[in-house]
């Protein structure tokens, strides 16, 4: 993806020079290592603790493990972003290898959320072209609303277009192009192949093993995923500019860290090329350039909801 210029009149053009881009944009192998490492590493500690307290005590004692699980299995998500974007790591195997590993295990196939992707960033906040806009769910009450910050109705969206994909092998949603509809057909039965191995073996040794490590804590992971996802666009202006149609928020480190660096969104926006280790750096220097910032996740969800309620009751 080429980096994002801005075509507003009025606003700077690119503040960083050339030397400076190319500084940050170099990938590294064991930055991307490290995080990968660290995040997987995180979630077989967890699902290594909720198998040992289930069975000993019972699966209600694992409970508050498996909320901790989910929030950390969700946001493979983030794994998978910057994957998709070939710049976790400097090896394109390594992208590719973490990339279809994390969007395995939460339900996104890999290649169709990068052409999903791609259409995002050239077209963010565009009601006809942006994917994240046209699949968005549309809340017409309040129990719509929670239902779609619970994230459930847009995981059963993509589970139930991966199966439309399998069964019917035909691709319609418009950011595929016709080149590329073979390959997502395929994918998409690759996926639900392995799934349905993954359920026959489950049945056939009697384990709800993955169930618990697995399949209930990503359910509940979209809790948190969610309300992070709406606050990177949610409310913002719907220009070109990556400055005004994107939210930077300001959180903690926990936080930025299981999200690989993703709170820094105007930056990765505006400069998609830069990895998830150098946001920091280059937040230091357009800092001054953001329009939307957002003060921490519990403050910001408050003000996207509050949003999309405005927006209901005016149209």
């Amino acid at each position: 993806m080429s980096d994002a210029t801005n075509s507003d009149a009025g606003h700077r053009l690119k503040p960083l020079t050339p030397a400076t881009l190319r500084e940050l944009s170099v990938r590294s192998n064991v930055r991307g290592s490290v995080q990968s490492l660290g995040h997987y590493g995180v979630i077989m500690l967890m699902g290594a603790l909720i198998f040992f307290v289930s069975s000993s005590w019972g699966v209600l004692w694992a409970l508050p493990l498996m909320v901790v699980q989910g929030y950390v299995v969700a946001f493979l998500f983030m794994a998978v972003h910057e994957t998709a974007h070939k710049t976790a790591f400097r090896s394109r195997g390594l992208n590719l290898g973490v990339g279809y590993l994390s969007a395995f295990i939460i339900g996104l196939p890999y290649e169709y959320y990068c052409l999903f992707h791609w259409d995002h960033h050239r077209y963010t906040q565009d009601p006809e072209r942006d994917p994240e806009l046209i699949v968005g769910v549309k809340p017409t009450s309040d129990t719509r609303l929670a239902l779609a910050y619970s994230g459930l109705l847009q995981v059963a969206g993509r589970l139930r277009l991966m199966l439309g994909h399998a069964i019917t092998g035909k691709v319609v949603v418009p950011w595929i192009p016709e080149s590329k509809r073979s390959t997502i057909v395929a994918e998409a039965r690759a996926y639900v192949a392995l799934y349905a191995l993954l359920l026959a073996l489950s049945l056939w040794f009697s384990s709800a093993l993955l169930l618990w490590v697995w399949i209930v804590p990503l359910i509940i992971g979209q809790c948190f995923l969610r309300p992070y996802l709406y606050a990177e666009h949610t409310g913002c202006d719907r220009t070109r500019s990556a400055f005004q149609n994107t939210r930077t928020t300001y959180t903690g480190a926990i936080v930025k860290w299981f999200a690989w660096n993703m709170p820094y969104h105007v930056e990765h926006h505006a400069y998609p090329s830069i990895p998830f280790h150098a946001l920091p750096k280059l937040n230091a220097i357009v800092d001054g350039e953001i329009v939307h910032r957002g003060r921490g996740y519990i403050r910001t969800t408050r003000e996207t909801w509050a949003w999309f309620r405005r927006q209901r009751q005016a149209g």
